[in-house]
C-alpha cells in the first residue's frame, strides 16, 4: 500500500521460519542505494531480529541509506526504570533502530517523558507523525459534533488534535493504574448528556482503560459511544468487554492490521517519505 501511494517500485523480502523458530531473509538479487523498508513493529520480538537480519543485508548489498516506515513503532512505552533493574526499552531499542537505519518514520509513538521521536531514536532523521486527522475525518463521516473524550492526561496531545480540525468539544479523564488489568477513571466533569461520544487513544492493548471510561460514560446517556484508536491490539477479550460496557462502535487504523481498521495512516507515511527523499 506504501508503495502504491508513494508510486515506487516494490519488492518484498523473502521470509521462512525454521521448525526451531529461526528465520532465513532473502532480499531482492538487485537494490537501488536508496531503500524504504516498511513493517509496522506488533509482534516485536520476531519482527525486530528479521528487521535486523534485513538491513545488515541490505548494507551488505551496498544501500547506502535505508528509510524505516514503522506505522507502529514498539517498546517505546517503557521510558523510565519505575522499578531497580527495569530495562528502560524506548532508549535500547531507539539506539539498535538508530544503528541500521539512516531515517524512521512512526505514527503516534508512545512518547510521554521526552519531547521528540529524535530523543528516543537517533538516527537522522526520526519523524513522529500524527493520526489525528485522518481520525477526524473518519468521524466527521460518522457524527456531525461529537463530544471527544481521553481516557486519561497522557491521551490529551491527541484529543485535543482530532477536537481541534473540527472544533469539537473534549473531556480528559483522571485515571489511576493499579497494574496491567485494572484502572480507575474519573469523569466527574462530563456533562453531555444524550451527545455523541467518542473516546480517542493512541493505543488499546488489554483495553481496560477504554473499558472503564466507557463504563463511565453510561451515565451520561449517550446517543452513541464509540472508541477509536490508531494502533489496535485489543487482547483477549477486550473488544468483547468494551462491548459489554456499551460501546456500539469500535473502529482503529491500518497502522497495525486488525478487524477493526477503518481508517488508514498511510497517505500521512507517505507523505512524509517523499519529504525526506526530496
Amino acid at each position: 500500500m506504501l508503495a502504491a501511494e508513494l508510486d515506487f517500485p516494490c519488492a518484498k523480502v523473502a521470509v521462512h521460519h525454521f521448525p526451531d523458530g529461526e528465520s532465513k531473509i532473502t532480499l531482492p538479487a538487485e537494490l537501488p542505494e536508496t531503500v524504504v523498508i516498511c513493517r509496522s513493529l506488533h509482534r516485536p520480538n520476531e519482527k525486530l531480529l528479521e528487521l535486523v537480519l534485513t538491513a545488515e543485508t541490505a548494507r551488505a548489498m551496498g544501500v547506502k541509506r535505508l528509510l524505516l516506515a514503522a506505522p507502529y513503532l514498539c517498546y517505546m512505552r517503557q521510558d523510565i526504570a519505575f522499578h531497580p533493574g527495569e530495562a528502560v526499552s524506548q532508549k535500547i531499542i531507539g539506539q539498535l533502530l538508530a544503528q541500521y537505519f539512516n531515517d524512521v518514520i512512526t505514527v503516534d509513538p508512545h512518547l510521554h517523558r521526552i519531547d521528540t521521536l529524535k530523543q528516543a531514536v537517533p538516527a537522522n532523521h526520526a519523524v513522529s507523525l500524527k493520526a489525528t486527522e485522518p481520525m477526524a475525518q473518519y468521524l466527521r463521516k460518522n457524527f456531525v459534533n461529537p463530544v471527544i473524550v481521553g481516557p486519561d492526561e497522557e491521551s490529551r496531545q491527541w484529543v485535543s488534535a482530532v477536537a481541534g480540525v473540527y472544533d469539537w468539544e473534549f473531556y480528559i479523564a483522571e485515571k489511576q493504574r493499579f497494574d496491567d488489568h485494572e484502572v480507575e477513571v474519573n469523569l466527574q466533569q462530563l456533562t453531555p448528556d444524550g451527545r455523541d461520544l467518542v473516546i480517542i487513544d493512541d493505543i488499546a492493548s488489554t483495553g481496560g482503560t477504554l473499558v472503564q471510561t466507557a463504563r463511565q460514560l453510561r451515565m451520561f446517556n449517550p446517543a452513541s459511544l464509540s472508541v477509536i484508536v490508531t494502533h489496535a491490539f485489543f487482547i483477549g477479550n477486550a473488544m468483547s468487554e468494551l462491548k459489554k460496557a456499551g460501546v456500539h462502535n469500535i473502529w482503529s487504523s491500518d497502522a497495525i492490521p486488525h478487524q477493526s481498521n477503518v481508517f488508514s495512516v498511510i497517505a500521512v507515511v507517505a507523505k512524509a517519505v517523499k519529504a525526506l527523499l526530496v
